[in-house]
């Protein structure tokens, strides 16, 4: 008896040293993540050193990555189940040219190119091909980061840029299949048996696409009337791995039935409520599957292989690099464009770990090729952030046009305009209904152009040099209106008018409360921030559409005014922000008293007691 327990007590202690992968992984995840975002590598290089440091070739906390891989691929099925719900037909139509266009001819011609290196490097033209076709699938989450920073995202660049990641993710599911064929067969198979196997892929397909479209939305329905989170979280995840189990068991890719899955619920109307239920699980397992990657990299034969490594990292970037600029500059992008394209998307990316993965596991290649391949990609993503930097040493330097543009000159209005967006357009309209004189400058060529479509005459002067507010007339002006948007520049301008203008009359643009505060320091008679006026007026129609009388409107509107001004004033004079909470109506505060008394009685006396406080205070 002494014995079993014994034993017993060892086998629990056992299990419940299983706890320290699990804690190691998070933590070290949880760690390096973080860190590698703020250095500029991005989360994913992060991931992959956290589980380098883990595995066998670190510290060898983790001694069999191979298991760890095999529940992390999970991670890549629910993140092509997240992409497939973003392909809407309506947004693959749109963007129809340059995603089966550009994105096409930039995977192809790549593709060709790497794997005929990868052959003049000595592999296999079938292993050529997996390391080729796998760096050409740019890093999806490095290039949208930094586009994201860049606030890129919705130009013309950044959409063509968007657009091949877009294709690129779509590739990545026949890639799959093609490698799963390509994987060498066990022994011989008859014709009958490849049939069956043919059968069985065609009949998933359908089985599939015929559940999408009629069984998914009413099942979802009806579990929505239950209105219980969990079912709903479940049932998500049954979605995707249902149809990762049904691809798999008819030898398809897994990824490609979590895919298709997605496709076909992209325009339910529960596509949002699945998408929130499956991407806590999806970054997880995400996370856990570059944790594998790094895991799984062996120290050892990337430095017996170190030359073929550096040699593949040094050609496979230059040589996709040159034929993206290529592309691009035949598809008629400029210079510039086609340079910053060609850095951006030189590297290998995410699912090349993926493609190369499946391959490992099919038998198309070996560990150590999986390692070398790997390695590859690992380096040339930590080379891209340099890269990037290096790039703005050879980019051109944009010069505006000055078509059809004249620059400031002896400019005599009575009013100047500094800065013609959309704040400074509506700004101008009571000035000329009542017949001022109006100079206006900008540093915008183009916004320039627009505005004389339209009627306006705007000249070329960047309000920040002090020759061109001379020569747009800040001299004689009888009020100088600053309605850049930028925060920096509007101060700077307002720092100038004071120092060399002092008598003219300003008014000025603000960003926010502290930019509000700091203009007034530099000596601005008026300013407003650019979104108080609209919210005061958004929130006064608010309050009327739910009952409220006009008289009650704005007696609360102007409490609320009260209250503002009392805050700015106190600020001002160097009251710390932290110190006012009292000025505002909190939801965290009951804002009805006892007695009946309205929230605009409540405001308006609350209003006037702080006003006869502060007057008796100065």
């Amino acid at each position: 008896m002494a014995g079993e327990v014994a034993a017993h007590a060892a086998e629990a202690a056992h299990h419940g040293l299983d706890l320290v992968p699990v804690v190691a992984l998070l933590a070290a995840g949880a760690i390096a993540v973080p860190i590698f975002r703020r250095i500029g590598l991005g989360s994913v290089l992060g991931y992959l050193a956290a589980g380098l440091l883990l595995g066998p070739s670190g510290i060898g906390l983790i001694s069999d990555p191979a298991s760890v891989l095999h529940a992390a691929e999970l991670g890549v099925v629910l993140f092509l189940f997240i992409i497939g719900l973003e392909m809407e037909p309506s947004r693959l139509w749109s963007l129809r040219q340059q995603i089966f266009g550009l994105g096409v001819i930039q995977v192809a011609v790549c593709g060709g190119l790497l794997t005929g290196i990868g052959v003049l490097l000595g592999f296999a033209p079938a292993v050529a091909f997996v390391f080729g076709m796998g760096f050409v699938l740019t890093s999806t989450a490095i290039v949208m980061q930094i586009l994201g920073e860049r606030g890129e995202l919705a130009t013309p660049g950044g959409q063509k840029m968007v657009s091949v990641l877009l294709l690129e993710d779509l590739a990545i599911v026949p890639l799959l299949a093609v490698v799963t064929l390509m994987a060498p067969s066990t022994g011989d198979v008859s014709m009958t048996a490849r049939l069956i196997s043919f059968g069985a892929a065609v009949g998933a397909i359908l089985l599939l696409i015929f559940l999408g479209r009629r069984i998914m939305n009413p099942f979802f329905g009806l579990l929505a009337q239950a209105k219980v989170r969990e079912v709903m979280t479940a049932a998500a995840l049954l979605v995707v791995l249902g149809a990762a189990l049904l691809f798999q068991v008819s030898g398809l890719s897994m990824a490609m039935g979590a895919f298709l899955a997605g496709v076909l619920l992209s325009t339910s109307a529960f596509k949002h409520q699945l998408e929130a239920d499956v991407e806590p699980f999806r970054g997880l397992l995400l996370g856990l599957f570059f944790l594998a990657v790094g895991m799984s990299l062996d120290l050892s034969v990337v430095g017996e292989n170190w030359g073929l490594i550096a040699i593949s990292v040094v050609t496979y970037m230059l040589v996709k690099a040159v034929a993206i600029y290529v592309i691009a500059r035949v598809l008629k992008s400029d210079h510039g464009e086609a340079l910053e394209r060609a850095v951006l998307m030189g590297q290998g990316g995410e699912f090349a770990f993926v493609l190369y993965t499946t391959a490992a596991t099919s038998g198309l290649i070996d560990a150590p090729t999986n390692a070398i391949f790997t390695a590859t990609v690992i380096i040339s993503m930590v080379i891209t952030p340099f890269a990037i930097i290096g790039m703005r040493y050879l980019m051109p330097k944009v010069e505006q046009s000055m078509d059809g543009v004249e620059e400031a000159h002896e400019m005599s209005g009575k009013v100047l305009i500094i800065g013609f967006g959309r704040f400074g357009q509506i700004v101008s309209q009571p000035l000329l209904a009542l017949k001022h004189t109006v100079s206006i400058i900008d540093n915008d060529t183009d916004m320039i152009r627009a505005a004389a479509q339209i009627g306006f005459k705007v000249y070329y002067g960047d309000g920040t040099r002090l020759d061109i507010l001379r020569a747009a007339g800040a001299s004689t002006a009888d009020l100088i209106l600053i309605c850049t948007d930028q925060r920096e520049q509007t101060t700077r301008i307002a720092e100038l008018l004071r120092d060399e203008f002092p008598l003219a009359r300003v008014m000025a643009r603000a960003f926010d409360r502290s930019h509000g505060i700091e203009l007034v320091r530099a000596g601005v008679e008026y300013q407003l921030r650019e979104t108080f006026e609209s919210a005061i007026a958004f929130g006064g129609t608010a309050i009327r559409m739910l009952g409220a009388t006009d008289e009650e409107a704005d007696e609360v509107i102007e409490g609320v005014r009260s209250r503002d001004r009392q805050r700015f004033e106190l600020q001002l004079g160097g009251e710390d922000w932290r110190n006012l909470t009292q000025l505002l109506i909190s939801n965290a505060r009951d804002q009805a008293r006892e007695g009946g008394v309205s929230i605009a009685e409540e405001a308006a006396e609350a209003a006037a007691s702080q006003s006869a406080e502060h007057a008796r205070g100065s």
